[in-house]
């Protein structure tokens, strides 16, 4: 079906503004990656204009092979010990009041990356103390103690995200698991009662109706605050084609079901992504407007 155009309301004006290319040029001068660019995200010009990004660490080759995500996998490099200082170097230079961390799967690490994210949110806070710290983390082979590591930097959100309905996960997330993801959640819970979590699905990939109510209750069933709901782009001809083109009154629909069931804030848009407007997700879920 995604070999189709594209329909009405997946066409988009591209926004080129001289802070896209600011953007980029700090990104490259520092040596430093973003999902928008290796996951070649739909929203990247609209999040660079607005002098923003999700700054992805650890590399940028993925330890797994996920069929619908566009980062690269193969032979990876060990965690550059500067890079945490770049990252804070980077969000001190945009003057970010919210900023997105998030990495490729680093399962060759004992940590799963646990420490490297810690350090990057500690120095973020070092070098701007008033910015709040997102972290849309791997799912750390499920290890209670690599996520106290991270918690323990005190972020003020822990994203995760399910990606789909666990009956799609042998073709789209082969090396994952649902119910972990599910676990990792209700331990960051455990461990931080106060803590905002999130998590985020793709459709399009397949699911049904009824698979995404399922899904949305157990998110809500682990303690999860907000949720996120985008359709899949594939990204390549070498990557899972995409199904199904969801309406927008689907998604609308997703929504309420959502909020129905008391999440503190939910994004539902065909161009929606786990990052995308983070932080009025959060205000959200702070009650601030």
């Amino acid at each position: 079906m995604d070999r189709k155009p594209k329909p009405p309301w997946l066409k988009r004006r591209l926004i080129t503004k001289s802070s896209t290319k600011d953007v980029s040029r700090l990104i490259d001068d520092l040596g430093l990656h973003t999902v928008c660019q290796e996951a070649r995200c739909p929203n990247q010009a609209e999040c660079f204009s607005k002098s923003t990004a999700t700054f992805m660490i650890l590399g940028d080759r993925c330890s797994r092979d996920c069929t619908f995500c566009a980062v690269a996998h193969g032979v990876q490099r060990p965690p550059n010990p500067d890079e945490p200082r770049w990252v804070a170097e980077a969000v001190y230079r945009l003057g970010l009041g919210y900023v997105v961390i998030t990495s490729v799967t680093r399962d060759d690490l004992a940590d799963g990356g646990a420490a490297h994210f810690a350090a990057t949110i500690e120095a973020i806070h070092l070098l701007k103390p008033d910015t709040l710290v997102e972290v849309l983390v791997p799912d750390f082979q499920g290890s209670r103690s690599s996520i106290a590591l991270v918690l323990d930097a005190q972020p003020s959100v822990l994203n995760h995200n399910v990606e789909t309905v666990p009956r799609l996960y042998a073709a789209v997330r082969p090396q994952a698991h649902y119910d972990r993801s599910l676990r990792l959640l209700a331990k960051v819970k455990q461990q931080n009662p106060e803590i905002v979590t999130k998590s985020g699905f793709m459709v399009g990939l397949g699911e049904t109706a009824a698979e995404v109510t399922v899904l949305l209750r157990d998110l809500k069933k682990v303690g999860c605050d907000l949720v996120t709901i985008g359709q899949y782009l594939r990204p390549s001809k070498a990557h899972h084609p995409v199904l199904e083109y969801i309406h927008p009154d689907l998604f609308r629909a997703y929504a309420r079901e959502a909020e129905t069931l008391g999440f503190l804030g939910v994004a539902s848009d065909p161009y929606v992504r786990s990052s995308y407007r983070a932080e009025e997700l959060y205000r959200q879920a702070r009650g601030m407007g």
